[in-house]
């Protein structure tokens, strides 16, 4: 697909990873609209800023009118709660998280596909995670929300596909953003992850991986827990030794 002069919606683009995406699109000559709940946090002059809230079916309604002419979205917005499936807030963090990381999918999915068709097809780009893959317990209720966000995202590959629309899906482990700086770990740059999307948006890929614990962890789904779940070994194998 060619990004030049392509109209581009950007959720979650007044920080973070959709801040980077939304500079790099702009760097290849797209149109880019930036959409965050307060767009008087959009400091780039490069976007045209929208209000959106993607938890709003309103917000949304409003934005696909405004973005008629686009032919790319990006669904970046996503919140974490970190809430382990015990925890006493699970319930309220889980409802949270999808709302948006899962409903607000989905209501975008919704709004703007007519608006993808009318435009020639394009493309919808789902921000997912490697916790779509696994889960891990500090982060119980955000895996279940981006789980199900890949799942919907599988099925709007179907359906989409029907008027021409390509749906990708961008899985990565920690990316070094403020939503991960309390978080321990190998973390892969926004840029890298930036310019992977838009590598993804001129051809004809469907998935993108972004590092090396995506990879992994995506070659592992058909092997048994031990080997997708390796720094969990040790645990299972104390507590099984003390039954």
């Amino acid at each position: 697909m060619n990004i030049q002069n392509a109209a581009v919606l950007v959720t979650g683009a007044n920080r973070g990873l959709g801040a980077v995406v939304a500079q790099t699109l702009v760097e290849a000559g797209a149109k880019v609209y930036g959409a965050a709940r307060d767009v008087s946090t959009i400091t780039n002059p490069h976007l045209i800023p929208v209000t959106l809230d993607v938890t709003k079916p309103q917000d949304i309604a409003h934005a696909a009118q405004l973005c008629a002419d686009v032919s790319i979205v990006i669904n970046n917005a996503g919140i974490a709660r970190a809430a382990s499936a015990l925890s006493p807030n699970a319930a309220e963090s889980a409802r949270a998280e999808l709302e948006t990381n899962f409903f607000g999918q989905l209501h975008m999915a919704q709004a703007f596909a007519p608006v993808l068709r009318n435009n020639g097809g394009g493309v919808l780009v789902n921000m997912l995670s490697v916790l779509s893959f696994v889960s891990m317990p500090q982060a119980a209720t955000y895996s279940a929300s981006k789980a199900a966000a890949w799942s919907l995202t599988n099925a709007l590959r179907i359906e989409l596909r029907q008027q021409g629309t390509r749906v990708i899906a961008v899985h990565a482990g920690l990316i070094d953003t403020d939503m991960a700086a309390e978080l321990e770990g190998d973390k892969i740059s926004p840029v890298v992850v930036a310019e992977q999307i838009v590598a993804a948006l001129q051809s004809d890929v469907e998935e993108v991986l972004a590092d090396g614990t995506s990879q992994m962890v995506k070659a592992a789904l058909s092997n048994d827990l031990a080997a997708i779940y390796p720094m969990f070994q040790a645990q299972w194998d104390a507590a099984t030794a003390g039954r």
